[in-house]
Order: structure tokens, then C-alpha cells, then sequence
């Protein structure tokens, strides 16, 4: 029987993004919460099977929606976006490249609550041992 705690959570929501020559264009991703690495969320976009992957502290998300927060690879702000609803904006950098989206907070809040439901913050916990298992196992 699986533990309530096992099962991924995802969401699927667009992010609004500048294309090169300045438009908006809506960019389809998912989110993925893993209640097994209670402090991370995943971020994908792209194209099936080019997927980009990005793992993003849930404290971050949490905080970003009403104050800035976050440094170097990852930055989360609050903003409004052009029909003057609540926004959030990601600025996501690596050496391949940057990625500033903006995401709609009541579809980022909506999957937050769902994973403070599953793991309330304060009570998260890794099963160190099928971590090191998991590890072994990989390296054999």
C-alpha cells in the first residue's frame, strides 16, 4: 500500500514569456511536486522529449508570491500581470541560458496548497535510508 506521502502531485499551467523579438508567447508547463523531496518543486517546459527540468525550493514559491526572494539561478517576485491580476515571475539563469516567465499566482497558489496538504511545512522528512539504498543500488 502506498504511504500518502508517495505520490507525485503535478499541474499542468502556462508561463508567459518574451519571445527574441519582444512578443508574449504562452509556453506550456508542468509542475511536479514529489512529497519524497518535500522541499522542491519541478518546473518542466519545452518540447516533449527536450523537455527543460528545473527544481525550485517550495519555500521560494511560497514566499515569491508576496515578496522577492531568491539569488544567482533562481529569483521569484511577486507582480501584476496585464489584466491587472497577482503574477509571479521567475527568473530562472544557467550557462545554456536565462528564462524570465511569468506564471499566474492563483494557478501557483492552487498547486502550493495542494502540496502544504500532502506535506504541511515543518513536518518534512527524507527516508535517508532509501536514499542511500537508492544510491547503492546505482552505483552497482
Amino acid at each position: 500500500m502506498d504511504h500518502p506521502r508517495s505520490r507525485d502531485l503535478t499541474q499542468r499551467v502556462g508561463l508567459q514569456c518574451l519571445d527574441a523579438r519582444g512578443r508574449s508567447v504562452l509556453l506550456p508547463a508542468g509542475l511536479r511536486y514529489d512529497p519524497r523531496d518535500p522541499w522542491a518543486v519541478e518546473f518542466a517546459f519545452g518540447r516533449p522529449g527536450e523537455e527543460v527540468r528545473w527544481l525550485i525550493g517550495r519555500d521560494l514559491l511560497l514566499v515569491g508570491r508576496t515578496d522577492p526572494i531568491g539569488q544567482g539561478d533562481v529569483i521569484v517576485s511577486p507582480s501584476i500581470d496585464e489584466n491587472g491580476r497577482a503574477a509571479v515571475i521567475l527568473e530562472l539563469c544557467s550557462p545554456s541560458g536565462r528564462l524570465i516567465a511569468q506564471l499566474s499566482t492563483r494557478e501557483l497558489s492552487t498547486f502550493l496548497d495542494r502540496t502544504i496538504a500532502a506535506v504541511p511545512p515543518g513536518t518534512e522528512e527524507v527516508d535517508l535510508d532509501g536514499l542511500v539504498d537508492a544510491l547503492v543500488s546505482a552505483s552497482e
